[in-house]
Protein backbone atom coordinates (compact mmCIF):
# COMPACT_ATOMS: atom_id res chain seq x y z
CA UNK A 1 0.00 0.00 0.00
CA UNK A 2 1.25 3.50 -0.82
CA UNK A 3 1.66 5.64 2.12
CA UNK A 4 -0.28 9.27 0.77
CA UNK A 5 1.90 12.47 0.99
CA UNK A 6 -0.27 13.82 4.09
CA UNK A 7 0.18 10.91 5.87
CA UNK A 8 4.37 11.46 4.88
CA UNK A 9 3.98 15.03 6.46
CA UNK A 10 2.04 13.80 9.64
CA UNK A 11 4.88 11.28 10.09
CA UNK A 12 7.14 14.81 10.94
CA UNK A 13 4.83 16.23 13.39
CA UNK A 14 3.59 12.74 15.64
CA UNK A 15 5.66 13.62 18.53
CA UNK A 16 4.63 10.28 20.76
CA UNK A 17 5.21 6.79 20.90
CA UNK A 18 2.46 4.39 20.77
CA UNK A 19 2.49 0.15 20.20
CA UNK A 20 -0.30 -2.18 20.42
CA UNK A 21 0.57 -5.99 20.97
CA UNK A 22 -0.94 -9.29 20.11
CA UNK A 23 -1.10 -11.77 22.24
CA UNK A 24 -2.75 -15.14 22.38
CA UNK A 25 -4.48 -14.02 25.11
CA UNK A 26 -5.66 -10.04 24.24
CA UNK A 27 -3.87 -7.12 23.37
CA UNK A 28 -1.20 -4.64 25.21
CA UNK A 29 -1.45 -1.38 24.23
CA UNK A 30 1.16 1.38 25.51
CA UNK A 31 2.43 4.64 25.00
CA UNK A 32 4.60 7.92 26.38
CA UNK A 33 3.33 10.75 28.33
CA UNK A 34 5.57 13.75 26.35
CA UNK A 35 3.63 16.08 24.94
CA UNK A 36 5.32 18.80 22.64
CA UNK A 37 4.67 21.97 20.80
CA UNK A 38 7.88 22.10 18.09
CA UNK A 39 10.95 21.68 20.34
CA UNK A 40 9.28 22.89 23.50
CA UNK A 41 7.60 20.00 25.85
CA UNK A 42 4.76 21.51 27.12
CA UNK A 43 3.54 18.54 29.26
CA UNK A 44 5.33 15.71 31.29
CA UNK A 45 2.11 14.22 32.28
CA UNK A 46 -0.26 13.69 29.17
CA UNK A 47 -1.85 10.24 29.05
CA UNK A 48 -1.90 9.49 25.37
CA UNK A 49 -3.97 5.59 25.84
CA UNK A 50 -7.16 6.01 27.63
CA UNK A 51 -10.31 4.54 27.85
CA UNK A 52 -12.90 5.41 25.39
CA UNK A 53 -15.59 2.80 27.06
CA UNK A 54 -15.18 -0.04 28.97
CA UNK A 55 -14.44 -2.11 26.14
CA UNK A 56 -12.51 0.20 24.33
CA UNK A 57 -8.76 1.80 24.19
CA UNK A 58 -7.71 4.14 22.30
CA UNK A 59 -4.32 5.46 21.24
CA UNK A 60 -3.71 8.81 19.30
CA UNK A 61 -0.64 10.46 17.91
CA UNK A 62 -1.03 14.01 16.47
CA UNK A 63 -2.61 17.01 17.12
CA UNK A 64 -3.35 17.01 20.89
CA UNK A 65 -6.58 18.73 20.66
CA UNK A 66 -8.29 16.60 17.42
CA UNK A 67 -6.84 13.41 19.68
CA UNK A 68 -9.07 14.59 23.07
CA UNK A 69 -11.90 15.93 20.60
CA UNK A 70 -12.30 12.58 18.78
CA UNK A 71 -12.05 10.08 21.17
CA UNK A 72 -14.89 12.29 23.05
CA UNK A 73 -16.84 11.79 19.30
CA UNK A 74 -16.23 8.17 19.18
CA UNK A 75 -17.58 7.33 22.76
CA UNK A 76 -20.68 9.69 21.99
CA UNK A 77 -21.68 8.46 18.63
CA UNK A 78 -20.68 4.47 19.92
CA UNK A 79 -23.49 4.79 23.01
CA UNK A 80 -25.98 6.72 20.39
CA UNK A 81 -25.61 3.50 18.20
CA UNK A 82 -25.74 1.40 20.92
CA UNK A 83 -29.15 3.02 21.66
CA UNK A 84 -30.67 3.33 19.00
CA UNK A 85 -29.56 -0.45 18.09
CA UNK A 86 -30.15 -1.90 20.99
CA UNK A 87 -26.79 -3.89 20.70
CA UNK A 88 -23.60 -3.07 21.63
CA UNK A 89 -21.37 -2.22 18.93
CA UNK A 90 -17.98 -4.39 18.36
CA UNK A 91 -14.88 -3.23 17.97
CA UNK A 92 -14.80 -3.55 13.95
CA UNK A 93 -17.76 -0.77 13.74
CA UNK A 94 -15.89 1.22 16.34
CA UNK A 95 -12.74 1.07 14.06
CA UNK A 96 -14.63 1.83 11.22
CA UNK A 97 -16.29 5.00 12.80
CA UNK A 98 -13.19 6.19 14.02
CA UNK A 99 -11.33 5.92 10.71
CA UNK A 100 -14.20 7.95 8.84
CA UNK A 101 -13.79 10.80 11.47
CA UNK A 102 -10.03 10.92 10.69
CA UNK A 103 -10.35 10.53 7.14
CA UNK A 104 -13.50 13.73 6.89
CA UNK A 105 -11.42 15.87 9.04
CA UNK A 106 -8.06 15.76 7.29
CA UNK A 107 -9.97 16.52 3.84
CA UNK A 108 -11.97 19.79 5.52
CA UNK A 109 -10.90 23.29 4.95
CA UNK A 110 -8.93 24.36 8.08
CA UNK A 111 -6.16 27.18 9.42
CA UNK A 112 -5.41 23.60 11.81
CA UNK A 113 -6.35 20.48 9.76
CA UNK A 114 -6.94 18.00 12.62
CA UNK A 115 -4.08 15.47 11.51
CA UNK A 116 -3.88 12.46 13.74
CA UNK A 117 -3.28 8.75 13.50
CA UNK A 118 -4.70 5.94 16.19
CA UNK A 119 -4.51 2.66 17.21
CA UNK A 120 -8.25 1.26 18.58
CA UNK A 121 -8.78 -2.02 20.62
CA UNK A 122 -10.75 -3.93 22.34
CA UNK A 123 -13.26 -7.09 23.60
CA UNK A 124 -16.46 -7.86 21.87
CA UNK A 125 -19.26 -9.45 23.57
CA UNK A 126 -18.15 -12.68 22.53
CA UNK A 127 -14.94 -12.32 24.04
CA UNK A 128 -12.88 -11.83 21.07
CA UNK A 129 -10.45 -9.22 21.10
CA UNK A 130 -9.21 -6.92 17.78
CA UNK A 131 -6.83 -4.30 17.09
CA UNK A 132 -7.24 -1.83 14.31
CA UNK A 133 -4.70 0.89 13.07
CA UNK A 134 -5.92 4.37 11.46
CA UNK A 135 -3.44 6.65 9.92
CA UNK A 136 -3.19 10.25 9.42
CA UNK A 137 -5.04 10.15 5.96
CA UNK A 138 -8.02 7.74 7.52
CA UNK A 139 -6.69 4.04 6.03
CA UNK A 140 -7.66 1.55 8.55
CA UNK A 141 -5.74 -1.91 8.72
CA UNK A 142 -6.62 -4.93 11.56
CA UNK A 143 -2.97 -5.52 13.32
CA UNK A 144 -2.33 -9.00 13.29
CA UNK A 145 0.93 -8.84 15.25
CA UNK A 146 1.47 -5.45 16.33
CA UNK A 147 1.86 -1.94 15.31
CA UNK A 148 2.95 1.94 16.02
CA UNK A 149 0.68 3.62 13.77
CA UNK A 150 2.82 7.09 13.08
CA UNK A 151 4.42 8.19 16.16
CA UNK A 152 7.73 9.24 15.74
CA UNK A 153 8.79 7.16 18.18
CA UNK A 154 7.99 4.40 15.65
CA UNK A 155 11.44 3.81 13.70
CA UNK A 156 12.80 2.81 16.70
CA UNK A 157 10.55 0.57 18.03
CA UNK A 158 9.73 -0.98 15.36
CA UNK A 159 13.17 -2.73 14.75
CA UNK A 160 13.45 -3.63 18.60
CA UNK A 161 9.14 -5.49 17.90
CA UNK A 162 10.78 -7.18 15.00
CA UNK A 163 13.65 -8.99 16.23
CA UNK A 164 11.48 -9.61 20.15
CA UNK A 165 8.00 -10.26 19.34
CA UNK A 166 6.75 -14.12 18.83
CA UNK A 167 3.17 -15.21 17.77
CA UNK A 168 1.57 -16.45 20.99
CA UNK A 169 3.47 -14.75 23.11
CA UNK A 170 1.18 -14.77 26.55
CA UNK A 171 -0.19 -11.03 28.10
CA UNK A 172 2.75 -11.08 30.28
CA UNK A 173 5.13 -11.51 27.71
CA UNK A 174 3.08 -8.85 25.51
CA UNK A 175 3.55 -6.57 28.67
CA UNK A 176 7.49 -6.76 29.07
CA UNK A 177 7.76 -6.12 25.64
CA UNK A 178 5.61 -3.20 25.24
CA UNK A 179 7.61 -1.55 28.61
CA UNK A 180 11.35 -2.04 26.65
CA UNK A 181 9.89 -0.49 23.30
CA UNK A 182 8.67 2.44 24.68
CA UNK A 183 11.90 2.94 27.06
CA UNK A 184 13.39 2.21 23.68
CA UNK A 185 11.57 5.02 21.73
CA UNK A 186 12.31 7.54 24.87
CA UNK A 187 16.43 7.04 24.92
CA UNK A 188 16.50 8.43 21.09
CA UNK A 189 13.15 10.07 19.67
CA UNK A 190 13.13 13.50 21.16
CA UNK A 191 8.92 13.66 20.83
CA UNK A 192 8.69 10.97 23.66
CA UNK A 193 9.64 10.47 27.14
CA UNK A 194 8.99 11.29 30.58
CA UNK A 195 6.56 8.11 31.40
CA UNK A 196 4.72 4.44 30.73
CA UNK A 197 1.07 4.00 30.67
CA UNK A 198 0.39 0.01 29.31
CA UNK A 199 -3.25 -1.43 29.17
CA UNK A 200 -4.63 -4.78 29.01
CA UNK A 201 -7.65 -6.21 26.91
CA UNK A 202 -8.93 -9.39 27.66
CA UNK A 203 -12.18 -11.29 27.18
CA UNK A 204 -12.05 -10.48 31.34
CA UNK A 205 -11.92 -7.01 30.03
CA UNK A 206 -9.12 -3.98 30.29
CA UNK A 207 -6.85 -3.32 33.05
CA UNK A 208 -4.02 -0.42 33.20
CA UNK A 209 -1.17 -2.93 34.14
CA UNK A 210 1.81 0.04 34.37
CA UNK A 211 1.51 3.58 35.40
CA UNK A 212 5.65 4.74 35.30
CA UNK A 213 7.38 7.53 35.27
CA UNK A 214 11.06 8.34 33.70
CA UNK A 215 12.83 10.77 35.62
CA UNK A 216 15.75 11.97 34.27
CA UNK A 217 19.07 11.17 36.24
CA UNK A 218 21.65 13.99 37.15
CA UNK A 219 25.11 12.56 37.81
CA UNK A 220 28.25 14.87 38.77
CA UNK A 221 31.05 13.74 35.96
CA UNK A 222 34.39 12.44 37.61
CA UNK A 223 37.64 14.27 35.79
Amino acid sequence: MEISSETQKSMMKTGTSLVGIICKDGIVMASDRQSTAGIIVMSKDTQKTVLINDYLVYSGCGLSAAIRRTAKIVAAELKLKELRAKSRPTVKQAANLLAQIIYYNIRQPSMVPDEMGALIGGFNEDGSTELYTIDPAGNITVTSNYDTNFGSGSTFILGLLERHYKPGMTIKEGVELAIEAIKSSTQRDIGSGYGIDVFTITKEGIKKVVDQDIVPEYKETKK
